[in-house]
């Protein structure tokens, strides 16, 4: 019924034609670019959650100086070894950076978003403690932007006519070309497969809105908000990823990434479950004996007793000389 409604309107979706530009010697992939987008769109996001709880202004900066890098490693490394048959089979060359399928040659693809978290969560623990920032603090500040940020990138998998699901005639059904190296061996020509992108781009987007929803009300802090943004993206990742038609080494009948899924629901379930036991507001998002550097940490609160002048000139004073002078005043 739906799909007769829309196929008037949408016959199809078209995927680019081109997935890059060439300045010169230089190649600049849109994949590359869409991540950079989510990244920059993540920092944003996250400085101005953060500094409304009380955070310096940019101290997300420190953070993502360690979390970003360590979230790309994690992701290369996820990659890696969820595909080692890619990598580590007959006839590759693993450790050849000048070779096709090398585990270096990042540039060719292959990232993996549960280990972009892994490796973040951990650079992103470790910039929480140069900064002296709670760590739950800056997750429950990160989640909506995260998940933001995880939207805009999944337009790179469009631009690179990669990572679809099944075969379908319904009328919002991806145009791949058949000459895509990923395009399934004996479909004919045209087949139309499910945008597994633009559905995640879709229930993304919805949870942004939940979780700045959520993120007004008290109790979604301690960590709450993002065991929330863990327990929304598993639960939708687990559907895509089940449709999708990309390989994928199998682990007791489900694809590694369902069970990465599977074990990001665990996870927030648990912070929630623990995270239980506090109740009331957050304190300040610094641990205890760290805090604000900035000059406006400084700054006077405004209270009388924080207030000296000092634009008079301080003069030594006779006591006894000034008392006589005071009683023959008096006299």
């Amino acid at each position: 019924m739906l799909s007769s409604a829309l196929a008037p309107i949408v016959t199809s979706i078209p995927s680019p034609d081109v997935s890059y530009w060439d300045i010169g010697p230089l190649r600049i992939h849109f994949y590359a670019l869409c991540i950079i987008a989510g990244i920059v769109v993540a920092t944003i996001l996250t400085n101005r959650r953060l500094t409304r709880r009380g955070g310096e202004p940019w101290v997300v900066i420190d953070i993502a100086l360690l979390a970003v890098p360590l979230a790309i490693v994690g992701a290369r490394i996820y990659h890696v070894l969820t595909h080692w048959g890619f990598y580590f089979g007959e006839g590759s060359n693993p450790w050849n950076p000048t070779q096709p399928g090398s585990v270096w040659a990042i540039w060719e693809g292959g990232i993996a978003i549960f280990g972009a978290l892994l490796g973040g969560a951990l650079g992103a623990w470790l910039g929480c403690k140069w900064t002296g920032i709670r760590f739950l603090t800056f997750a429950d500040a990160l989640a909506p932007g995260l998940l933001l940020a995880q939207a805009l990138g999944r337009f790179g998998n469009w631009f690179n006519q990669e990572l679809y699901g099944w075969p379908t005639d319904l009328p919002w059904g991806l145009e791949i070309d058949a000459d895509n190296a990923a395009f399934p061996p004996g479909l004919p020509e045209g087949t139309l497969f499910h945008p597994t992108f633009l559905y995640e781009v879709v229930w993304n987007l919805l949870g942004v809105a939940v979780l700045f929803a959520l993120g007004r009300k008290q109790f979604f802090q301690w960590g709450r908000l993002f065991a929330v943004y863990l327990i929304w993206y598993g639960a939708g990742r687990v559907v895509w990823e089940s449709i999708r038609i990309d390989p994928s080494e199998i682990i007791l009948g489900l694809r590694t990434n369902v069970w990465g899924a599977i074990l990001a629901i665990a996870v927030g379930v648990v912070v929630l479950v623990v995270q239980g036991r506090h109740t009331g507001v957050e304190p300040s998002p610094y641990r205890p004996g760290r805090g604000r550097k900035d000059a406006e940490a400084l700054q006077s609160q405004g209270t009388p007793d924080d207030y000296v002048d000092i634009s008079a000139p301080t003069m030594s004073v006779d006591v006894p000389e000034a008392a006589a002078t005071s009683t023959a005043a008096a006299k």
